[in-house]
């Protein structure tokens, strides 16, 4: 919808339409400034605290499900099934996030998805058998979907162009906290008896759950959307507060008004029709891209060799249950550790040199995993530099994408679309990742129990290697870029913009 602009708001922005706007710079002013926006840095962090759930159900997942087997007596398929299925469950939250939070908003679709991870922690955690336990990741699984897709885009339509990449990579960060969180919290309850100690493993997950239900209220609306529903007013409100200086916020204000009033020139084209059926040259490399980053990032095994890192480092040796989970923390120290640095130097570097620094960097060390995990299982006794080796590759494997893919994928796929489509192209991509991600958890143990470990993590270190190929010929650099100018920045030719960013 275009907005509707008129009287005082019409006059006003009508008086400042000369104001120049240099491209990638407009928004540059005290940029310093912005990383440090009081009300841009509590609303990030209230959004991206939903992400926590998700790494929370992954860290935890990874120990609970060795009490899950033991006290439910389930077998690896059912194992599979009830890790994989939060991931499957989660396309039905991602596919309808997109039409959600174009009809409710950004800020109200956050506060569902929250409910119902809410719903599916507290019917995990009195699960009676293994079909109860099931529906609790079905409902859990659909709040993810849409903690997914909504987080990223809210952040970056609320953040200023020379900070989008350090506050849209916080959803990120929350789910490597949240990772490590799980982890600690299985060491902490590892003691206690099997049929209790993993229903406080997963139902302890309500309680953040419940206050960001509640904080969420209090977050501003994305002004993106607001502008798009006409309520210009408000949406100046928003960018006052969320912008280095009252000029900024106006240039801002302009920018997305004229973008919101050019799309008014596409009414009778429906969103999928532009995004499916008839995409232009810019918004189908836009697709390919987000895709294609969305799938590397889930095909790489992260996930897997997060849920069954237990299982790795009881196949190096390790068999004290106990240990397992505990040596599993300083894998979550590590990967939330570089999730921070990979942050912070995002609007310095740029998306593509971390990008590419982290997908080969996990490439060596799944290759590392997968040469010592080779010479464990062909060895009677289990040499401690083997074992060392594997604890040091997993980790390694965390950092690195920590450093790139965990961070930028959530980042380049929610800031390359236009308004008009990003909430909904967002969700495919999300979709993509949540089918993939489902689809390798669902399949490791098995696959591993047909060819090992070893060659298993050799084939994830393959498919790095081709993503970091993807993303060097495919993915045209982003940083400082308004999101208004990113429709452009996809029509030109792939050299062309390496030459431009040199």
């Amino acid at each position: 919808m275009a907005p509707n602009v008129n009287g005082e708001d019409a006059n006003e922005i009508e008086m400042h339409q000369d104001i120049e706007i240099e491209p990638s710079t407009a928004t540059d002013s005290d940029g310093n400034k912005s990383y440090w926006n009081k009300y841009i840095l509590g609303s990030v962090v209230l959004a991206s605290t939903n992400s926590i759930l998700l790494g929370y159900d992954i860290g935890v997942m990874s120990g609970a499900v060795l009490f899950i087997t033991d006290d439910l007596k389930i077998t690896s398929t059912q194992v599979e099934i009830l890790i994989g299925s939060l991931n499957i469950c989660s396309l039905l939250g991602s596919l309808a996030s997109g039409k959600t939070s174009d009809w409710i908003g950004r800020r109200y679709t956050i506060v569902l998805s929250s409910a119902l991870f809410l719903l599916g922690a507290l019917l995990m955690g009195f699960a009676p058998s293994f079909v109860f336990l099931m529906i609790g990741r079905v409902v859990a699984g659909i709040g993810v979907g849409y903690s997914l897709m909504i987080a990223p885009v809210y952040t970056a339509e609320l953040s200023p162009a020379t900070t989008r990449g350090f506050f849209s990579s916080f959803p990120e960060i929350f789910i490597s906290f949240g990772v490590l969180l799980g982890y600690i919290c299985n060491y902490a309850f590892a003691g206690l008896p099997d049929h209790i100690n993993w229903r406080i493993m997963v139902g302890i997950a309500a309680i953040p759950a419940i206050v960001i239900a509640i904080g969420v209220i209090v977050m501003p609306e994305s002004p993106r959307w607001l502008i798009m529903e006409g309520r210009v007013e408000e949406a100046r409100q928003v960018l006052l507060k969320t912008s280095s200086s009252e000029r900024e916020a106006q240039v801002r204000l302009i920018e997305m008004t004229k973008a919101a009033a050019n799309d008014d020139s596409l009414h009778g084209r429906g969103v999928w029709r532009e995004l499916i059926l008839k995409p232009s040259q810019p918004v189908r490399r836009m697709m390919i891209a987000a895709i294609g980053i969305n799938f590397f990032m889930q095909a790489s095994g992260n996930d897997a060799v997060i849920y069954y890192s237990p299982a790795v480092f009881k196949a190096a040796g390790i068999h004290h249950k106990k240990g397992l989970v505990g040596v599993t923390i300083a894998m979550g120290i590590a990967k939330t550790s570089f999730v921070l640095v990979s942050a912070c130097f995002l609007d310095r570097f740029g998306r593509r040199p971390l990008l590419l620094l982290g997908s080969i960097g996990m490439a060596i060390s799944l290759a590392g995993l997968g040469l010592g995990s080779k010479f464990l299982e062909r060895s009677v006794h289990k040499p401690k530099w083997a074992v060392a080796m594997c604890v040091v590759s997993v980790c390694a494997d965390a950092s690195f994408f920590s450093i790139g893919l965990g961070p930028i994928t959530w980042v380049y796929s929610s800031e390359i679309f236009p308004t008009r489509l990003r909430a909904q192209a967002s969700s495919i991509a999300v979709s993509v990742n949540r089918v993939v991600s489902g689809v390798v958890s669902m399949t490791f143990l098995t696959i591993s129990e047909k060819i090992s470990f070893g060659y298993l993590l050799f084939i994830f270190a393959g498919i790095s290697t081709f993503g970091a190929t993807f993303f060097y010929f495919y993915l045209p650099e982003t940083k400082g870029k308004r999101l208004e100018e990113m429709e452009s920045l996809f029509e030109k030719k792939r050299t062309d913009e390496s030459d431009s960013n040199h």
